[in-house]
């Protein structure tokens, strides 16, 4: 039944009815090219299971008040994007322990109402934020999916939380460099010793972060407190 279904494809009027859209409809979609083309054999398109998961993304992007027209950009930056087998990479080649998610297009859409257009989205596919896989999306730490809808949630711009995020990360390589250094320069055992001594370096930095953090808030306050200078009278 597995490969069946795999390999299952529809006629033109079958996959409409599939998509509970009218033929036409799907005709204007193939036209502005929302759907990949179909396999020809002579005058007869096929299409199959990927054909149908567009449409009812297509359909359920709709209802979240997307137009065609951000649907059209947004699949160009989908299909342009970084692929799923690049993600060992982004992942630190199983380093990291971070968990991905997987997610259909319209539950991203869910996470960040209003805010995945096609400049955010090809912003997260250069960070490696996300790949692509199919008619999947994976973003690569459910961490920081759960922390950017949050702020998202709060107000913030999901274009500026993608900014901060790229800035995060350059410190984040360069404390990552600072420990790997101080490691290498002292114990023999060299990727062993770091791999093994790898909590410490987050309860460092988580420590440090939560320091900072106090200090950040302490001096806006005392700046928040501090006596306004009068105007000089003439």
């Amino acid at each position: 039944m597995a490969d069946e279904q795999t390999v299952r494809e529809y006629r033109t009027e079958e996959l409409a009815e599939a998509a509970g859209i009218p033929v036409r409809t799907l005709r204007f979609y193939r036209e502005r090219k929302l759907l990949p083309p179909p396999r020809r054999e002579g005058r007869i398109a096929w299409y199959d299971e990927h054909h149908l998961a567009r449409l009812r993304t297509i359909a359920a992007l709709l209802e979240r008040g997307h137009t065609l027209g951000g649907i059209a950009e947004l699949t160009a930056a989908f299909e342009s994007g970084r692929d799923v087998s690049q993600l060992s990479e982004l992942l630190g080649m199983g380093w990291s322990e971070e968990t991905p998610v997987r997610l259909t297009p319209e539950a991203l859409a869910d996470y960040f109402e209003g805010e995945v257009t096609p400049e955010n989205l090809a912003a997260s596919l250069a960070l490696g934020y996300v790949a692509t896989d199919g008619d999947e999306i994976v973003h690569i730490s459910r961490r920081l999916l759960d922390v950017s809808s949050a702020l998202v949630r709060e107000g913030v711009p999901l274009a500026a939380v993608l900014e901060t995020g790229r800035r995060v990360r350059e410190h984040a390589d360069a404390m990552a460099g600072l420990f790997a250094d101080l490691v290498a320069a002292h114990l023999p055992d060299g990727e062993a010793a770091l791999t093994r001594l790898r909590p410490l370096a987050k309860s460092v930095v988580e420590a440090e972060l939560a320091m900072a953090m106090d200090r950040t808030l302490a001096a806006r306050r005392t700046l928040e407190n501090a006596p306004q200078p009068q105007p000089q009278a003439s």
